[in-house]
């Protein structure tokens, strides 16, 4: 099967500056013109909520099949890629069950509504500390100053690291974010395997001094489990933190990147936030949808399934385009408009089915706090510039910088 004549599928290259700064009218063409679309690398483009929200809770998909990890980018096998292969292969991430069922079961005590609201005032403080050291400044990037370090010192605190191995772990963040991308490379991966290296060495150096002195802290609790029997190995154990390191900060600080610019493009959302913070909540899930900080996810067909009345061979993949489907007009009515006050806004930005984000309850309240207190410290806050340029990758999407006047 051919795609549609109307849609080019030379425009969906996740490598290209026009996809990254904004792919929305692509997805729209997409969608329009074949929902469920071929690919020459033999992967399957679902652009449909319907579609995506119907595989993520499919019991006849599975996983993405690592082994072909590299291979849509034609990488060569080399050391590097094999060892990410292994890595990522021992995150819950890339498990079915009931494998992850059990990984996950033990690292989400530590992540949980009432986990997490525990937790909600050392966040408040943290954002307020940030936003002390910008009080003098007249102007600031978002990103470097508050996106980035925020959502990184909550997991450094929550696992136990010293205050003064943070930097460590942002340097190591940016670089682990490679392997789950489209944008790939050798030697992004050779970066990537040097940056996972170096972070399970330094978590295995502080996971001998928890075992020798337990804390209140996650590290903690998880070699506790391993402990009772939970049959949670220091290599899943130390794979699986590293997976919370880097996915889960490099999404956070790009959903507060991007929802700072959807408010200050949409002032009067931003004004009405700041008159009726009820609407808060509300707020970061349309954050959520307008601008997914993860723009697709994966999955393996285990039977042949038909999608939409297209066949899916056995043992081919699905790329659920997330971003795609959070903008479907038969999902969401007026999918382009940034509304703070919208209803029914179920997107799928944390994806779905048993893998669905575990840090979502803590990503949300991060996003909330972040939001809100920007909004309030700084009530003239303002873009700083006339072009945003958003990071090399596709998957992850997020702003290299955000320049933005405090007053």
């Amino acid at each position: 099967m051919e795609p549609s004549p109307t849609f080019d599928l030379g425009r969906f290259n996740p490598a290209s500056p026009e996809l990254r700064a904004n792919p929305y009218p692509i997805y729209h063409l997409l969608r329009q013109a074949m929902p469920v679309c071929p690919t020459p690398v033999g992967a399957w483009l679902v652009s449909r909520y319907a579609d995506g929200e119907s595989i993520l809770a499919d019991k006849r998909f599975a996983t993405i099949d690592l082994n072909r990890l590299g291979q849509a980018g034609q990488l060569p096998e080399t050391p590097s890629l094999a060892a990410a292969r292994a890595a990522m292969g021992r995150t819950m991430l890339f498990m079915d069950p009931p494998r992850h069922g059990r990984i996950r079961s033990l690292v989400s005590k530590a992540f949980s509504p009432r986990m997490v609201e525990s937790l909600r005032p050392r966040i408040r403080q943290i954002a307020e500390d940030l936003l002390n050291t910008l009080e003098e400044e007249n102007e600031a990037d978002l990103i470097r100053d508050f996106a980035y370090p925020l959502p990184v010192i909550v997991i450094a605190e929550m696992l136990g690291v010293p205050p003064e191995d943070r930097a460590l772990f942002r340097r190591w963040t940016i670089d682990l974010a490679r392997l789950i991308d489209f944008v790939q490379s050798t030697e992004a991966v050779d970066r990537a395997m040097k940056a996972m290296e170096e972070t399970a060495e330094y978590l295995h150096t502080l996971a001998w001094e928890r075992r020798q002195n337990p804390q209140d802290d996650l590290l903690s609790a998880l070699i506790a489990a391993e402990e009772r029997g939970d049959r949670l190995t220091e290599d899943e154990m130390l794979a699986n933190v590293v997976l919370l390191l880097g996915a889960g900060h490099e999404t956070t600080a790009n959903l507060i990147g991007n929802g700072m610019l959807a408010l200050m493009k949409h002032r009067d959302q931003m004004e009405r936030l700041r008159r009726e913070p009820h609407l808060l909540p509300g707020a970061i899930e349309e954050c959520l949808r307008y601008d997914s900080p993860v723009q697709a996810t994966g999955r393996r067909a285990l039977e042949n399934v038909a999608i939409a009345g297209i066949e899916i061979p056995r043992d081919s993949h699905v790329i659920i385009l997330i971003g795609a489907c959070n903008r479907d007009p038969d999902r969401f009515p007026d999918p382009d408009r940034f509304d703070i006050t919208r209803d029914r806004n179920e997107h799928l930005a944390f994806g779905g089915g048993i893998h669905y984000c575990l840090g979502a309850n803590l990503a949300r309240a991060e996003a909330q706090i972040a939001v809100d207190s920007l909004a309030h410290r700084f009530p003239k806050l303002d873009l700083a510039c006339d072009a945003i340029e958003y990071r090399d990758m596709f998957n992850l999407r997020g702003l290299k910088a955000l320049p933005v006047r405090l007053a």
